[in-house]
């Protein structure tokens, strides 16, 4: 990212994680890291698994229509997510609950 480390107070990222490919998440975990403030925090929302099972079975047709689409995409597990973010000094602190099936999950940079 082109940013200054440390640079910024928050970021907010809505409905990329199950339209991309799973590199896409992942780099937005690595570059939050890097951008984000101490205490900073970074909020994605959009459809995702918990602990690999669906919320809902709507999600698991979306699911499954976005990997008919493109096999690189699909909705991702919170759960996953949160170890990844770990390697790059963020802790999920929020999962909520959103309309529609959705979710804001919360990561603030480690101190």
């Amino acid at each position: 990212w082109p940013c200054m480390p440390s640079s910024y107070d928050s970021i907010f990222c809505a409905n990329v994680a199950h339209i991309a490919p799973f590199a896409v998440t992942k780099g937005i975990l690595a570059g939050a890291g890097h951008v984000l403030k101490p205490n900073g925090v970074l909020f994605m929302y959009g459809p995702f698994k918990v602990d690999g099972q669906h919320t809902a079975v709507s999600n698991e047709a979306f699911d499954l229509q976005l990997r008919e689409q493109n096999p690189a995409w699909g909705v991702r597990d919170a759960t996953e997510i949160g170890h990844i973010a770990i390697e790059h000094g963020l802790k999920l602190h929020e999962r909520c609950s959103m309309p529609s099936n959705n979710f804001i999950l919360m990561f603030s940079k480690i101190a």
